[in-house]
């Protein structure tokens, strides 16, 4: 008798029939009803991604996405696209850190989230970080785009090597436009084949790095102030805490850029920009 072999334990990768990659989308609809409670009437993990909706019903309805097995490998395209109705609102996670990984291919992996936000609508991305991996080769896009009165609050960070290790390849862009018209087109690049990435003038030695973008009607009549985050401003250490700045952008909106140690320092620091952009 011939016994089947088990199935892959959660988070294991099943072995791949060729030596493509793993070809995933997670794809999401937020609606707003008539009571005022945002409902998913499409919530659709594929491959590496579950989601998970999180809390009661609600506005806005918060949806977490959940990690089912090691993804992105180098060879990988990956998606996530994300729909956000006229009135609706809603918050998406991830579970836990994105860990870019070499595949078998010599490939690089790509990662691409698309997402739309209607009129008087609002979306929260606030993803766990993505860490690059020794070796591996990612190119991961993102793209809103926006309605003239949708509200988008959107962190990125970035972890170049796991504790110890040298970090792979990492080229983000991230495109946001606002009623039709360009509010963000920004590229960067780390790791084996960019220039420059690891001098005093781009990371100055820190290996983790983000952005928080917050775009929001009110702040045509109510700008964001230039604020200077962490050692740059002078309140503490830099070379210890990292450092960022908060400002303005045409649009209306206001980003904030920082470096630092680690995620946790990261973190701090956006946190921080994040209540500034909030108090005005």
């Amino acid at each position: 008798m011939t016994l089947a072999p088990p199935p892959p334990a959660h988070h294991e990768r099943a072995p791949a029939p060729s030596t493509a990659g793993l070809r995933a989308t997670a794809r999401m609809l937020a609606r707003a009803g008539g009571d005022g409670v945002t409902r998913l009437p499409v919530l659709d993990g594929d491959g590496p991604f579950a989601l998970r909706r999180v809390g009661a019903h609600g506005r806005p309805a918060r949806v977490c996405v959940v990690s089912a097995m090691s993804a992105p490998l180098g060879g990988d395209r990956l998606g996530i696209e994300a729909t956000v109705e006229a009135g609706a609102a809603l918050h998406l996670t991830t579970a836990a850190a994105t860990v870019a990984l070499p595949g078998r291919t010599g490939e690089p992996a790509h990662y691409d989230v698309r997402v739309t936000v209607g009129e008087g609508a609002r979306l929260d991305w606030l993803p766990e970080p993505l860490i690059s991996a020794a070796g591996s080769d990612l190119r991961m896009t993102t793209t809103v785009e926006l309605a003239a009165t949708a509200h988008l609050v959107l962190r990125e960070e970035q972890v170049l090597g796991r504790s110890g290790e040298e970090t792979g390849a990492l080229r983000s862009r991230i495109v946001v436009r606002r009623a039709g018209r360009t509010l963000l087109d920004q590229e960067t690049a780390y790791g084996p084949g960019a220039t420059g990435w690891d001098s005093t003038a781009v990371l100055g030695g820190h290996r983790a790095l983000g952005q928080l973008l917050v775009v929001a009607p009110e702040f045509e009549e109510r700008a964001v102030e230039v604020r200077l985050l962490g050692g740059a401003a002078g309140e503490r250490p830099a070379a210890h805490e990292g450092q960022g700045v908060l400002a303005p952008l045409a649009g209306p909106a206001a980003l904030a850029t920082a470096v630092a140690p680690d995620a946790l320092r990261l973190r701090r620091l956006l946190d921080e920009a994040g209540r500034s952009a909030a108090a005005g």
